[in-house]
């Protein structure tokens, strides 16, 4: 009776290892296939591997990603219905939010019932920037304007989207399957690369740029005669800040300056002011700038000596 019963708990704790074992001992090995994210629908150009052309102009963008709008008078219930939902529709896949004003709006709506014809095509709506100006490396739109001719018979307001981007910078597009091919039909979408590039544009929080755009100067004797060009090449108003001038690393003149508007630039002219050292071997030009900038890197040059 020991003898069985030994046995069976012999048998037992055996069958035990073999299970733990096998449990925190795999002898086999188990290959797992890998997690692939379904691609990306990349379609504004026919070419896969075409280097995208989908602005106007590159970097176009509004000063900020709160875009103010006005839809007028002109525009029927539909129309204006399509166009919130247009304004909708963008701020679901982007970073942009759109919201109604009665005035300053930089986006206006407008409607208007008459028929237009280009060539032998029936013009559904037009819309693109009216305002906009080249500052440092981006293209600015201060104003854009969206006329809305035909109302949309899709399920989604296509022909809004298509005029509001348009008004956002964007081209036309040379895939029929894209939203902003120039005619249109309810099966076109918007694909992932127009609001991927538009969180990349609107990513830069908008910030002034203070940058010195020319510096000249001449020493008479121990009396300095310059001429300071300074710019602002950011997205946002200044402002007010200082200008130091060092000779030699000394503070020799420190000067205030009222804001300065985006794009905006001034010139300070400076004549016969005198400098305490004997020879002077080195120039600098300080912006001093109490607030937060793109970049506070370009905010100081040196001017040296022509030998």
């Amino acid at each position: 009776m020991n003898y069985k019963f030994f046995l069976s708990l012999t048998f037992i704790i055996f069958v035990g290892f073999l299970l733990i074992f096998y449990w925190f001992f795999p002898l086999n090995t188990i290959e797992f296939g890998e997690f692939n994210i379904s691609p990306k629908n990349y379609n504004f150009s026919e070419g896969v591997n075409d280097n995208l052309k989908m602005q106007f102009y590159p970097n176009m963008r509004y000063q900020d990603k709160d875009i103010l709008y006005n839809i007028d008078s002109s525009c029927n219930l539909q129309k204006k219905n399509d166009m919130v939902r247009a304004f909708e529709t963008l701020s679901n896949i982007t970073i942009l939010k759109f919201y109604p004003t009665e005035i300053d709006e930089e986006i206006m709506v407008t409607c208007d019932e008459k028929t237009k014809i280009e060539g032998e095509l029936f013009v559904a709506g037009e819309g693109g920037p009216t305002n906009a100006s080249k500052i440092g490396e981006k293209y600015i739109i201060f104003k854009g304007k969206i006329l809305l001719i035909k109302k949309s018979e899709c399920e989604r307001p296509n022909i809004a989207i298509h005029e509001l981007l348009h008004a956002l910078g964007f081209d036309h597009s040379s895939n029929k399957n894209n939203i902003m091919y120039n005619i249109t039909k309810c099966s076109q979408t918007i694909g992932d690369d127009i609001p991927k590039l538009i969180n990349e544009i609107y990513s830069e929080q908008p910030l002034p740029d203070l940058s010195f755009e020319n510096v000249s100067a001449t020493i008479k004797g121990r009396y300095l005669n310059t001429e300071i060009i300074i710019r602002n090449i950011g997205l946002k108003d200044s402002p007010k800040f200082k200008i130091i001038i060092y000779t030699d690393g000394k503070d020799i003149k420190e000067f205030e300056i009222d804001s300065l508007n985006i794009g905006y630039g001034t010139t300070i002219s400076i004549q016969n002011l005198f400098i305490s050292q004997i020879s002077t071997e080195k120039l600098e030009y300080e912006i001093k700038a109490d607030f937060q900038e793109f970049d506070k890197e370009n905010n100081r040059i040196a001017l040296e000596i022509k030998k």
